[in-house]
C-alpha cells in the first residue's frame, strides 16, 4: 500500500496494522508476568553510577526484598535498574527486567534472569504496575519521575488497587514533598489525604517494614484492577 508520496509503506508505518504489534508486546508482557504474585518494581536512574550511594541502597533494598520471597522487577538497564537486579540475583532470587528499545540502544544488565524487551513505553508502564506488589522509587530524571506519577495517578484514582509506594532517599524527595504541601494543597489541585499515598524512607529495612505493615505477616495478593 504506497503512501501518500508514492513510497511503499513501511508495515509499521501504517497505524491500523501497528496495533498488532502492540497487542503482541500486552500479550507476551502478560503471559510471562502472570506467574509473579509477590513482585516489587523499583524504578530509578539509569545514571547512576555503582559506586554511588543510591546504588548501593538499591542493591541492598533488592537483596532484602528476594531474601522475603519477592520478584523484583526492574527497567532492565545501568544504573538503579541495574543495582536492584543484582541484588535479586545475588540473594538467588527473581530478577525480571522490561527494557526498552531506545534511538541509543539500552543494553541489558547482566543481572537479569527474565528479560523482556519492549518497543512502546506505554506498553512496559502497564507491565511495571500490573503485577507491582509495592513500587520503590530511587533518585531519577524525566523517566523516574513519569513512573513515579503514573504510579501516584492510579493510586490516587482508584485504577489501580493501592500498594506501597516508596520514595527513597529524603535528600533528593524532600524538596519535592515540599512543593506538593506549599503548593498543590495550597491550590487545591490535590487533596492533603493525596500525601498519605507514598512514604519518603532512607533505609533499605525502611521498605521491608512498610511491606510488612501493609500486608501483615502474609505477602501480597494479586489483584484485579489495574
Amino acid at each position: 500500500m504506497p503512501h501518500k508520496n508514492g513510497r511503499v509503506a513501511d508495515f509499521y508505518d501504517l497505524d491500523q496494522w501497528r496495533i498488532f504489534r502492540i497487542m503482541a508486546e500486552f500479550v507476551e508482557g502478560f503471559d510471562r508476568l502472570h506467574h509473579y504474585e509477590n513482585a516489587v518494581t523499583m524504578f530509578g536512574s539509569a545514571r547512576i553510577k555503582p559506586n554511588h550511594k543510591m546504588y548501593h541502597a538499591a542493591e541492598e533494598t533488592a537483596r532484602l526484598l528476594a531474601e522475603n520471597g519477592y520478584a523484583v522487577i526492574t527497567g532492565g538497564g545501568p544504573g538503579i535498574m541495574e543495582a536492584g537486579n543484582r541484588g535479586a540475583y545475588m540473594a538467588k532470587g527473581e530478577s525480571v527486567g522490561l527494557n526498552i528499545e531506545l534511538p541509543y540502544e539500552q543494553k541489558p544488565n547482566p543481572y537479569i534472569r527474565t528479560l523482556i524487551n519492549f518497543h512502546y513505553f506505554f506498553c512496559r508502564k502497564v507491565m511495571f504496575v500490573k503485577y507491582a506488589r509495592a513500587v520503590v522509587i530511587f533518585p531519577g530524571g524525566f523517566g523516574t519521575m513519569d513512573e513515579l506519577f503514573e504510579s501516584l495517578t492510579l493510586v490516587q484514582t482508584g485504577r489501580m488497587s493501592k500498594v506501597p509506594i516508596i520514595l527513597f532517599g529524603s535528600y533528593y524527595w524532600k524538596g519535592l514533598e515540599d512543593w506538593f504541601r506549599g503548593m498543590l494543597v495550597q491550590e487545591h489541585c490535590i487533596d492533603e489525604n493525596d500525601l498519605y499515598i507514598y512514604n519518603i524512607v532512607d533505609e533499605p529495612e525502611d521498605v521491608i517494614k512498610i511491606l510488612k505493615d501493609f500486608y501483615g505477616k502474609g505477602k501480597a495478593k494479586k489483584s484485579k484492577k489495574s
